[in-house]
Formats: structure tokens, C-alpha cells, sequence
């Protein structure tokens, strides 16, 4: 089932596997797509639960040329332990980063006393390879990255900065399954802003699961504004949504 709000296309299906092949599909078409006009593509992944069943089937593509391609992931803790595999960029090197031959792959690298810095250094990055995919997903309280409600800008000045995250946020890491106690959970993190993401050509957010089907609700009826950050996909020129069955289940 296909249909649209506003500028952003939405599709349905029935389950989560069906869902991200079918993301994955449209991401290695546009992969293809822009390798027939320019040399290199640059791309920005989200590390979470959601994304399992597409990066599986992305990296599972025999035909897409990852050494044409440039990989960025879209935000990291600040405190975690390098090794800890809750790390975002631990969690893509596992399940998409080691499995194909990239080209280039930028890591967000978060160090005690090294935040700003390194924002500054993956902002510079950014901007040398401008982004052409994004490919994310939406949180329980609507955030896209870690760009939760109170900290969301959509005219952010910054491309990446230091947030603190909220309660909900910090609880959804518990209901993925990511850690076993709130304590656990890191209080801040590195982020790419909303502008950051938004630059890019296209957009590809997947989002299972009935954990979000209120998010997913709000994204869709609500009024665009940071209160649901992930609303502002709707003003993408060419941005789609992928569905399965639980997270469309209140719409």
C-alpha cells in the first residue's frame, strides 16, 4: 500500500522483512541511479533495531559497488567504552560496515573532553562529502538521530552537536533491547542536527514495530514542528517512509 502526506511518500507492508527488502531495494536503485552521474556516492546510516532487516538486505546486494560509496552513521554516545557494542558505530561495523568494501568510512569518535572538537571534524567531513542518501529511522518520542524534541531545530546553525537526551529516548534504548537498566544508558551523545540530515538528496526512513506506531501517528497527522522532529520529512522533496504492519497499525 503506497500513499503520501504532504511532499513524503509512504509505503505499507505487511511485515518487517517485506518492509526492508523493499527499502533496500529502493536505496540500491538510487544508489544505481546516482553512480551513472557522478563518481561517488555519500550515505549516513542510522545504528538501531529497526534498521536490521534493511541493512541485511542492503548488504546482502551483489550489485550495488560499495567501493564507489562513502559511509557516515548519524550520531554516537558520549562515555561508552570504545568496545561496547551498544556504540552506534560498533553496531554498523557489525552488521554493514565490515560486511562490504566501502570506500571511505567516517566514524563519530566521541573521547571525554574531545566533543567539540570532533563535531567540528565530522561537521568538516560532512561538507567535503556532501550527503546524496539518509538512510533513518524515527524514535518513540519522534526524533530523527538523536535530535529529541527539546534540542530538535530545524534551522539548527550546527550540523553536529553535543545533546543531552531525554527520559523516553534513554527508556526506548531498554524496550530495543540495547541495554538492561536505565543507569546504563548514556546521558548525552553526539548528533547530526536536522539540517544535516535534510541536506541530503534523498531519504529513506524505515520504522517497524509497535513501539512507534504513535510516533509514526504523529509524524503522519500532527503539525510539523520540532514537538515531533520527525515531521519534518514531510517537507522533503524525496523523502519515503517504509511501515510494516505494527507501526502503521494507528494510522
Amino acid at each position: 500500500m503506497i500513499f503520501s502526506q504532504d511532499n513524503l511518500t509512504i509505503e505499507r507492508f505487511p511485515s518487517r522483512e517485506a518492509m526492508g527488502h523493499k527499502a533496500a531495494a529502493d536505496v540500491a536503485a538510487r544508489i544505481h541511479s546516482l553512480l551513472k552521474q557522478q563518481n561517488q556516492v555519500n550515505m549516513i546510516f542510522a545504528a538501531a533495531p529497526s534498521q536490521n532487516e534493511f541493512l541485511a538486505a542492503l548488504a546482502a546486494d551483489p550489485t550495488i559497488d560499495w567501493k564507489r560509496i562513502n559511509a557516515f552513521h548519524m550520531d554516537e554516545y558520549v562515555g561508552l567504552p570504545d568496545d561496547a557494542p551498544q556504540r552506534f558505530g560498533n553496531f554498523l561495523r557489525d552488521r554493514l560496515f565490515d560486511k562490504v568494501p566501502f570506500r571511505q568510512i567516517f566514524y563519530l569518535n566521541p573521547q571525554e573532553g574531545n566533543s567539540e572538537t570532533e563535531c567540528q571534524r565530522y561537521t568538516d567531513l560532512l561538507k567535503q562529502y556532501p550527503t546524496d542518501i539518509v538512510c533513518l529511522g524515527i524514535g518513540e518520542n519522534g526524533h530523527i538521530a538523536f535530535n529529541d524534541p527539546h534540542v530538535a531545530k530545524f534551522d539548527d546553525p550546527q550540523w553536529v552537536k553535543i545533546v543531552d537526551l531525554d527520559l523516553k529516548c534513554r527508556t526506548q534504548q531498554i524496550h530495543d533491547g540495547c541495554f538492561a537498566a536505565l543507569e546504563q544508558v548514556p546521558t548525552h551523545a553526539l548528533t547530526l542536527t536536522v539540517p544535516a540530515l535534510t541536506v541530503a538528496k534523498s531519504m529513506y526512513c524505515i520504522v517497524p514495530a509497535a513501539t512507534k506506531a504513535p510516533a509514526v501517528k504523529r509524524t503522519l497527522q500532527g503539525p510539523i514542528s520540532t514537538e515531533c522532529p520527525a515531521t519534518i520529512l514531510r517537507r522533503h522533496p524525496a523523502a519515503r517512509l517504509y511501515l510494516d504492519a505494527d507501526s502503521a497499525s494507528m494510522l
